[in-house]
C-alpha cells in the first residue's frame, strides 16, 4: 500500500478523528478458566454471566482491592483507576478514582460500566468494582486493564459491527455466541453464533455489510466450553456514528 493510499484510507481517517460524528470502539475480553458445561460471559470472572441487572438502578461504584484468595489488601493504595461507561441517560462518561483499600467510591452514578484501566503502572491486587452490591468490573492482578467482551451503545449513536473474533487455549473447544439486547426489549437474543477449537486456530468473521446495532443496546459475548478449565478470548470492532451526524469530514 502506497503512503498516499494509506493516509486516504477511511479507516485511518476515523482513527485520526477526521471523520465528523464518527469514532470507533475495540472491545476485547478473556475469561481465565471456563468450566465444562457452563455458559458464561467472556470477562474477568470465570463461569459467570455478566450481571446486567445490577444496573437496573443507576448508582455510584465502590472499589475494593483484594489478593487472589479474596483477602483485602492495600498494596495498590494511591494508584489511580479510570472508569469508562454510561450515565443514567446512556451518555458516555469517565471518572478517575484513587484507590484506598475497600473505601474508595466514584462520585458519579453509572447506568453501565464497560472498561477500567490503571494509570501509570500495573496492579498488584485484584481491583473489584461493585454497583448496588454486585461486582460489575474486575481488573485481574498484573493486567492494568479490564478484559470484558461486553458493550452498550451510547445514546445518540449507532454501532456498526465490522468484525468479531474468538479463540480458545490449545486442545480446547467451545461454542461462542454474540448476544444482543436491543433497547426497548427485555431479553438478549443471539445475533451471531460460531464454533472455535484450539486445534483449529481462532475464529474470525468479517461482516461484508456492517451489522447495525442501535443506541442503548447491550452486547454480551458468551462461551460454553466442552473441555474443562479453558481460557477463552473474544474481541469485536465497531464504528460508532452519531445518529444526527452527516458523516462528512471535519
Amino acid at each position: 500500500m502506497s503512503y498516499l493510499k494509506y493516509i486516504n484510507d477511511e479507516r485511518i481517517n476515523i482513527a485520526r478523528g477526521l471523520v465528523r460524528d464518527t469514532t470507533f470502539e475495540h472491545k476485547f475480553g478473556a475469561v481465565p478458566a471456563m468450566s465444562i458445561g457452563v455458559t458464561g460471559t467472556v470477562w474477568d470472572k470465570s463461569d459467570t454471566l455478566y450481571p446486567w441487572s445490577a444496573f437496573n438502578t443507576s448508582n455510584t461504584a465502590s472499589i475494593a482491592t483484594t489478593l487472589a484468595n479474596g483477602s483485602t489488601s492495600t498494596l495498590d493504595n494511591g494508584k489511580e483507576v479510570t472508569f469508562y461507561g454510561l450515565d443514567n441517560d446512556y451518555n458516555i462518561q469517565t471518572e478517575t478514582v484513587t484507590i484506598s483499600g475497600s473505601t474508595a467510591t466514584t462520585t458519579k452514578s453509572w447506568k453501565r460500566l464497560y472498561r477500567a484501566t490503571i494509570n501509570g503502572g500495573t496492579n498488584s491486587t485484584q481491583i473489584r468494582t461493585s454497583v448496588n452490591s454486585t461486582e460489575v468490573l474486575r481488573i485481574t492482578i498484573g493486567t492494568a486493564q479490564t478484559l470484558m467482551a461486553i458493550y452498550t451503545v451510547p445514546a445518540g449513536y449507532t454501532a456498526y459491527l465490522t468484525q468479531g473474533t474468538m479463540s480458545i487455549q490449545a486442545s480446547g473447544d467451545a461454542t461462542g455466541d454474540m448476544f444482543v439486547r436491543y433497547f426497548g426489549t427485555t431479553a438478549f437474543r443471539v445475533g451471531h453464533s460460531f464454533e472455535v477449537a484450539g486445534t483449529g486456530g481462532q475464529y474470525m468473521y468479517n461482516f461484508s455489510v456492517p451489522l447495525a446495532i442501535p443506541e442503548k443496546s447491550d452486547i454480551d459475548i458468551r462461551a460454553a466450553v466442552r473441555s474443562n478449565n479453558s481460557r477463552v478470548t473474544a474481541a469485536f470492532d465497531m464504528i460508532l456514528h452519531k445518529d444526527t451526524g452527516n458523516g462528512l469530514r471535519a
